[in-house]
């Protein structure tokens, strides 16, 4: 990744802020429930308690300010379930950040309305970003080169409790996916790489349940392109069964270039993988779902249809 690029969650958590506020909640109606029955593994302590950060006039989205988590190190997932008819399909979502923060709402709990609106179960991870210790470009004590092995933990983790819960959360225990912007665009990539073995020891009867997603959904996805090597970043090991895969981002996107999309798709397709990939002139970074005078914005559709096209959802 480009230096330049490192400090994309940094970035994000400066300027003027509007408020803060001690620990995420969703709104009522939805609990939050831990993922680990007890202490995560390879657990890492956060400089402080965990922080919401709503913020100001200069970090807008289509005009109005979002809000991040900071000092994540207790992972927890929330279930929003669908509004009307259930279609039996889950997506888990995977909010943005750098591995520093998470956009919460832009890209977690608003992806969440549309995805209910449209019968499908939504569950929200809030994954590991303790702000401590090794970043996403930094060796770490595992095989990954990106250094995330705590996140890419709760990731795999969820899948295994999203099907051991399939029928309590009236769920198909085939039609669970992944969905990640940014850093969590990297995120789904590694589950969706990663699924033969866990990153962790097993800690109850979820953990025998599969932690591969049936489908992934790439957003504006990052730190998937070594800009030194000119190749995937080794710790992305795609095969003929890594899951049908859609990818969209801006070819204006100055945070996490369209190189990053391009070398994913091409990974995707050289391996036989079902793949579908949208670049936009225009759009560039981190506008979740938020409408804007881009044509990129009506991309919740264009994964609608692509949902209809795998059988995940019926036409």
């Amino acid at each position: 990744m480009k230096p330049s690029l490192i400090a994309f969650g940094i970035a994000w958590a400066s300027g003027n802020l509007s408020a803060q506020a001690p620990a995420w909640q969703p709104s009522p109606g939805h609990t939050q429930v831990p993922i680990w029955p007890g202490v995560p593994p390879h657990a890492q302590p956060a400089p402080g308690p965990e922080i919401v950060t709503t913020t100001g006039s200069d970090h807008l989205v289509a005009g109005r300010p979002w809000t991040y988590v900071s000092n994540v190190s207790q992972p927890t997932l929330t279930v929003y379930s669908p509004t009307g008819k259930n279609t039996g399909a889950a997506v888990i979502v995977f909010p943005g950040g750098g591995y520093r923060i998470l956009a919460i709402d832009l890209e977690g709990t608003e992806v969440c309305d549309w995805l209910t609106s449209k019968g499908i179960t939504c569950v929200l991870l809030k994954y590991r970003v303790p702000n401590t210790g090794p970043a996403w470009n930094q060796p770490c004590g595992c095989d990954l080169r990106t250094g995330s092995s705590r996140p890419l933990e709760d990731a795999q983790r969820t899948v295994s409790l999203m099907r051991f819960h399939a029928a309590e959360w009236h769920l198909d225990p085939h039609k669970i996916g992944v969905l990640g912007f940014s850093a969590g665009g990297h995120l789904v990539a590694a589950v969706s790489t990663h699924f033969d073995r866990r990153e962790y020891p097993a800690v109850d009867a979820a953990d025998q349940e599969s932690s591969r997603p049936d489908f992934v959904v790439a957003l504006y996805p990052g730190h998937l392109y070594d800009y030194d090597k000119d190749e995937l970043f080794r710790d992305i090991h795609i095969a003929r069964n890594t899951p049908p895969t859609f990818v969209l981002q801006a070819e204006n996107d100055n945070v996490d270039g369209p190189s990053n999309s391009l070398i994913y798709y091409t990974a995707l397709k050289d391996a036989g993988v079902p793949a579908e990939l949208h670049l936009y002139p225009e759009g560039g970074h981190a506008f979740g779902l938020r409408r804007t005078r881009f044509a990129i914005s009506a991309w919740p559709q264009l994964v609608e249809t692509w949902l209809q096209t795998i059988g995940i959802v019926a036409r």
